[in-house]
């Protein structure tokens, strides 16, 4: 047996907390106007190789990369083998109502995670993703002052967002049957800066409201056979805390005013649903991977409301397959994986009576690292739009581009002794 060398562990660890920092103090990690809602918009990306393949892989069966989307896979880790995965994102964003359309970009980190074997059948890992982000600018909102028939003008900006961080276990009950569990910490903020004036005197306030809370979640794998597995995963429901700290400033006549600084209070709980999956992966002619998903996420029974809009039972569709010509061949080209898919979501929102849904189409590549074939470096590009252009709905059509170091046994190998 391997044994994990204590400074790459440590290394390891230190590299999470800096994540996890950097993911704290991250603006603009989107620019969707769709992230004024609740959490902001739900993250759909994953790991590695399953962004190509239309962000599937509930059913997926692999022992050669981190599987986030199903812990039963980690119990397919081999023995003696370290997993490692980073992730990197651009998005290029545009947006369109009836009067105007604008453009913008954002570069951000998308992951950090590992994997690794504990026993025979048995392995773990840790991985820390963005769960929800928020990036949004209001400019000239006209408000009524009450009791008048006067108005003021406001600029409304939104940044923040929550991080995932999740422990996964797989564990192999059968040689053709695995199960798994996961526990989820999740965690962050959401900043909201309003500026306005009234009467000669302007005013701003910002809003901080920090979300906290532990979600737990199942998954299967079963081998109908050594081509065919189906899968399954459940998010339990749960309920996030929340807490507020407001800070209100005066000026008037050049001179500042604190009218509220950093009071802080309780906010409601915001209730996370019931998310209940189901896949399946096929391998096809030796040279071809197929993998399907199913999500339904129980939105209605959360009882959550906007307002402007409601939250409703939400349906995601996902379909992907992968090319490779030979995995164990010597010959480089013949080692490449060419991955495709398509993933359809028919939204979570419902905003005056229409939900906000959208689609994804994705490309991917894998290209190997070294001469094996569990270290790769994932290429992925998705083209996706949301919303449509009616009433106050915004259409949003972007295009997102992730690369990820999906590495392998760099920090087990065994020494030689000449």
């Amino acid at each position: 047996m391997m044994k994990m060398n204590k400074v790459a562990l440590f290394s390891t660890l230190i590299v999470f907390l800096n994540f996890c920092s950097l993911r704290a103090q991250s603006e603009g990690l989107t620019s969707s106007p769709y992230s004024l809602y609740g959490l902001g918009t739900i993250n759909q990306s994953s790991i590695g190789r399953t962004n190509g393949m239309g962000y599937t892989g509930i059913g997926l069966k692999t022992s050669n990369q981190i599987n986030n989307l199903n812990p039963a896979n980690y119990a397919l880790i081999p023995e003696g083998s370290f997993f490692y995965d980073i992730g990197l994102k651009g998005e290029y964003n545009q947006y369109s109502n009836k009067a105007d359309s604008e453009t913008k970009t954002t570069i951000n980190f998308s992951n950090i995670a590992i994997a690794f074997r504990i026993a025979e059948g048995f392995g773990a890992g840790i991985s820390l993703v963005p769960y929800s982000e928020v990036g949004y600018s209001l400019i000239g909102i006209n408000t009524n002052i009450e009791g008048t028939d006067e108005t003021f003008e406001s600029n409304v900006n939104g940044i923040g967002g929550l991080s995932e961080l999740k422990f996964n276990l797989g564990y192999s009950v059968l040689p053709n049957l695995r199960l798994g569990a996961n526990a989820s910490i999740l965690f962050g903020n959401i900043e909201e800066n309003e500026a306005f004036i009234i009467n000669q005197s302007a005013f701003s306030s910002e809003e901080t409201t920090n979300y906290s809370g532990i979600r737990l979640g199942l998954g299967m794998h079963f081998d109908l056979s050594d081509n065919f597995t189906i899968g399954s995963t459940v998010q339990l429901p749960t309920s996030l805390k929340g807490n507020i700290k407001r800070s209100i400033t005066k000026s008037l006549d050049g001179t500042e005013i604190t009218v509220e600084d950093g009071e802080s209070d309780t906010s409601a709980d915001f209730n996370m649903p019931l998310e209940v999956g189901i896949g399946m992966s096929a391998n096809i002619l030796e040279s071809f991977t197929l993998s399907a998903d199913y999500k339904k996420n129980y939105w209605d029974a959360t009882g959550q409301t906007e307002s402007l809009g409601s939250y409703a039972d939400q349906d995601i569709f996902g379909i992907g397959v992968e090319y490779v010509k030979d995995p164990t061949s010597y010959k480089y080209t013949d080692r490449i994986r060419y991955r495709t898919g398509f993933n359809y979501d028919n939204g979570y929102l419902s905003i005056n009576g229409k939900k906000v849904d959208g689609y994804n189409i994705t490309a991917g590549i894998g290209i190997p690292v070294g001469q094996g074939q569990k270290s790769m470096m994932n290429l992925s590009y998705s083209y996706g739009s949301k919303g449509q252009i009616q009433n106050i709905l915004i259409k949003e059509n972007f295009h997102l581009l992730t690369l990820n170091l999906s590495l392998e046994d760099l920090w087990f190998q065994k020494r030689k002794i000449n």
